[in-house]
């Protein structure tokens, strides 16, 4: 017990999404998606053609929550696709990004995040 207001101290200092701003926040889970493999793929904003001529390898997050901004099921929907991967038959970016589809992501990252990650995208478009 005498080691309780050194806990209590420590506690206060650890980084929280609860405290952060949107700037603080927005950093925060740019450094996740990061961290999880997300950027190899995706963009935040969208990006012209690439210099060969093809479209982006994968939708800009931007671009994400756009189409799925009025969708109430799309945060558990986006969650599952991040997980198990996208259908490469089900292409709903047809033209506007490569055909390569989004693998399952399970072995990268964790539910909790993936769900952090898709739920923080989905508001980056008021």
């Amino acid at each position: 017990m005498r080691n309780l207001p050194g806990l209590v101290a420590a506690l206060l200092f650890i980084p929280s999404a609860v405290h952060a701003n949107r700037a603080e926040y927005d950093a925060m889970m740019l450094e996740q998606a990061q961290q999880s493999g997300c950027m190899a793929c995706h963009t935040v904003l969208p990006t012209p053609r690439r210099a060969d001529g093809l479209p982006p390898i994968a939708p800009a997050w931007r671009d994400i929550a756009l189409k799925y901004r009025d969708d109430p099921g799309a945060s558990e929907r986006l969650t599952h696709i991040v997980m198990t991967g996208a259908n490469p038959r089900s292409r709903h970016w047809v033209g506007k990004v490569s055909t390569v589809a989004m693998p399952p992501n399970a072995g990268a990252v964790s539910e909790a995040r993936a769900r952090r990650l898709v739920n923080w995208l989905l508001v980056l478009v008021p």
